[in-house]
């Protein structure tokens, strides 16, 4: 068994109650994009400025995120190099609206992280993240890892 294929089995063993993969499913993706979104607000400093827009923290922390699934599991570092593209889109986006990106952002996190609590509370399992921060990575892969099973894509 792969490093990958562990972590996600054992991600998997603590979502196993439907509704709680049903909102890990939708805030898993919403907290990647709303940390993104507070990562696109800090200043970059001066030597990056004038760049293209996705040249700031949050494009730095998605190419380290990257390389770590790279390194862990290079199939499905393709498939999170895929969500990476409109998860950075979307942040463009919301960077445009009239209300700041870091407060629009600050809400969604808050929202996304009590689905995922009330997720547990249904599983009546503590997250995995407790056990060991690096699930807090696998969460993001463990949702495109589904997302590519049901378009029949193996990984």
């Amino acid at each position: 068994m792969t490093r990958a294929s562990a972590y996600l089995a054992a991600y998997a063993a603590d979502h196993q109650n439907p509704v709680n993969c049903r909102l890990h499913t939708i805030c898993v993706p919403i907290i990647v994009v709303s940390l993104l979104g507070l990562l696109w607000s800090v200043p970059v400093p001066v030597a990056m400025q004038g760049l293209p827009p996705y040249v700031n923290w949050a494009g730095v922390t998605v190419v380290a995120a990257l390389l770590w699934y790279l390194h862990l599991a290079p199939r499905l570092a393709l498939g999170m190099t895929v969500a990476a593209v409109p998860a950075l889109a979307i942040v463009a986006a919301l960077d445009r609206l009239a209300t700041p990106l870091w407060l629009s952002s600050t809400l969604l996190f808050l929202a996304a992280w009590i689905g995922q609590f009330v997720g547990h509370a249904f599983e009546g399992r503590r997250p995995s993240f407790l056990r060991d921060l690096h699930f807090l990575l696998i969460g993001p892969l463990w949702v495109v890892s589904g997302f590519l099973a049901r378009l029949g894509i193996r990984t």
